[in-house]
């Protein structure tokens, strides 16, 4: 045991990775609903690993951190810069109202108990959950005029007024939005309706009342039938095929047929009669049913047979950015090509008939090749699957942006500034959001952003929590429940709040205005919960604008709070 101790001692970095290790392994478990989350967990498993006493140099940290940072913006930068104009900017506006009212309320709870600009870090990370703000918040105070001793104090409390104030951030937001925010919009039952009128309106399609744009992301199909309808009886052109089951709420496509034995590819010559076979493709719950109108289906493996393709399509082309999913499907690129899904940033949103498109959104579209290759070039960039990042522009734009964040302008005594973190988030923004414009320039793929947001992250909690170990101790006794109490209410109170703004002054639908505290607050698992509650995946549609710029925000209120505490 002595040699194991004296080697991980002597080599830090396996301190990091039996952390991180141990922290994922624990974050992933749940007891019925509950789980600490990876976060939390590495935090605990560092400060646990940390009782060994192992130093670690600072900027082992910092590189991960600022990659963290780069990556969070890179994410939300699309979202952020298209909040900002349009319909947005009134979600935008929401954001701040309830992001200010985070900073204020944990302000002013530090303030009534004495709180140190440390102690005040914590619990603003752990109450509003945004782990992010312990690395700004660390920054910033090296700019301000203390003693080295007294910013250690600091930072060493840290850690421990987060995890003390960060299980009833996560959880308490999750039942006050789930559970309370309804009764304060009128009851569980009225925000169900509400829902549920909203989901019809905006599944009105002007084209047909096409069932395939439910509330649903379901695969798309290829299914293969025997002519046998009477509405056969005389040949059919394709178009005349497709019409008829326009006439049946279906939006499906004829994509081969078998015709004497030969197989076809359907065009203006070909018709289609009964004892013919004929493919239909469409979404999934469009076709079942369809052995009443066309004929029994059939497994005719040559017939079905044939390449399809399903790629992601960045959407970067003014044409349709900001067209609903009805107006684009309209569009004669769109023959034969189904939406199987949307993506905003991580977000899945809801396919309907009236959802609008943003420029970044991702839709997954499936279709003949020859049909996706036009619809991929009208909509925006295909964004087929690789591995390759580019490096060049990672490094570069963390190099800059945190050259930038570095700048300190002096307000009469005070010092401020961005710091090489806020610096590094910022030039993730613009990044991210000029990829929409340049879309071959910058490409980092989902796997990559994946680990660089996560390990990135917690490799940096990893090594807060193993560094502060030895004093997590005795600063828990010092914090105290008495911190617990100020985190709930640093929770709760931007909340509860944010729910009656949305109501009464922003007069957001009931599903959308719970969406939107969410996105405003960071809290993923809060959004989970609600559309659990209400059974609906409406309230993502008020989450993702919020998100982008509650994640901005809340990050950069860390360097703000730092400056008020220590003024």
């Amino acid at each position: 045991m002595d040699w194991l101790v004296e080697t991980i001692r002597n080599n830090p970095s396996l301190a990091v990775f039996l952390t991180i290790g141990v922290g994922f392994f624990i974050g992933r478990l749940k007891y019925k609903s509950f789980s600490l989350g990876t976060v939390t967990s590495v935090l605990l498993v560092g400060v646990l690993v940390g009782q060994l006493d192992i130093p670690i140099s600072g900027p082992m940290k910092n590189v991960f951190f600022l990659m963290f940072l780069f990556a969070i913006g890179y994410s939300v930068g699309p979202q952020f810069f298209a909040s900002l104009k349009g319909e947005g900017l009134k979600q935008v506006g929401f954001a701040v109202i309830v992001c200010l009212l985070c900073l204020l309320t944990t302000w002013g709870c530090a303030k009534i108990m004495h709180y140190n600009i440390g102690e005040a870090i914590g619990m603003f990370a752990g109450a509003q959950t945004i782990s992010a703000v312990i690395g700004v918040g660390t920054d910033t105070m090296q700019s301000l005029s203390a003693s080295p001793e007294t910013k250690k104090a600091w930072v060493d409390i840290i850690p421990v007024s987060y995890a003390v104030c960060y299980v009833f951030g996560t959880i308490g937001s999750a039942y006050l939005l789930a559970n309370l925010g309804p009764v304060l919009l009128g009851g569980l039952k009225k925000v169900k309706e509400h829902t549920q009128a909203l989901e019809k309106e905006l599944n009105q399609s002007s084209i047909d009342s096409d069932p395939a744009y439910i509330n649903a992301n379901r695969p798309v199909a290829f299914r293969a039938y025997k002519v046998s309808s009477d509405f056969f009886d005389q040949p059919r052109s394709v178009s005349e095929v497709e019409g008829y089951l326009a006439q049946k709420n279906r939006r499906l496509f004829v994509e081969r047929i078998r015709h004497n034995g030969s197989i076809l590819a359907p065009d203006s010559t070909v018709t289609i009669g009964k004892g013919d076979e004929i493919v239909l493709s469409g979404r999934r719950e469009s076709i079942i049913g369809d052995e009443g109108w066309i004929g029994d289906e059939v497994a005719d493996n040559a017939l079905l047979n044939f390449p399809a393709e399903q790629i992601s399509v960045l959407v970067t082309k003014k044409g349709a950015a900001g067209m609903t999913v009805d107006q684009l499907r309209s569009c004669k690129y769109m023959y034969g090509v189904t939406i199987k899904s949307i993506r905003r940033g991580d977000v899945s949103m809801p396919v309907l008939a009236q959802f609008k498109l943003s420029a970044g959104d991702t839709l997954e579209i499936v279709g003949l090749p020859n049909e996706v290759e036009a619809a991929s070039k009208a909509i925006g960039y295909a964004d087929r699957p690789t591995n390759v990042t580019d490096l060049v522009f990672v490094g570069l734009g963390l190099f800059f942006g945190a050259l930038f964040g570095a700048i300190t302008i002096h307000f009469g005594n005070v010092p401020v500034t961005l710091s090489t973190s806020g610096g590094a988030l910022i030039a993730g923004l613009v990044l991210g959001w000029y990829r929409t414009k340049r879309p071959t320039f910058g490409h980092i793929p989902q796997p990559a952003v994946w680990l660089m947001n996560n390990l990135g992250l917690n490799m940096f909690i990893a090594v807060i929590g193993i560094t502060s170990g030895p004093s997590f101790v005795s600063g828990l006794k010092e914090v105290g429940f008495v911190l617990f109490f100020m985190g709930m209410i640093s929770t709760s109170l931007p909340l509860i709040l944010g729910v009656i703004i949305g109501k009464k002054i922003f007069k957001f639908p009931d599903p959308v205005n719970l969406g939107c505290c969410a996105g405003a607050r960071t809290t993923t698992a809060s959004l989970g919960a609600i559309q659990e509650a209400i059974g609906s995946t409406i309230p993502a549609m008020g989450y993702t604008v919020t998100y982008a710029v509650g994640n901005t925000l809340l990050i950069l209120c860390g360097v703000a709070l730092v400056l008020m505490v220590g003024a």
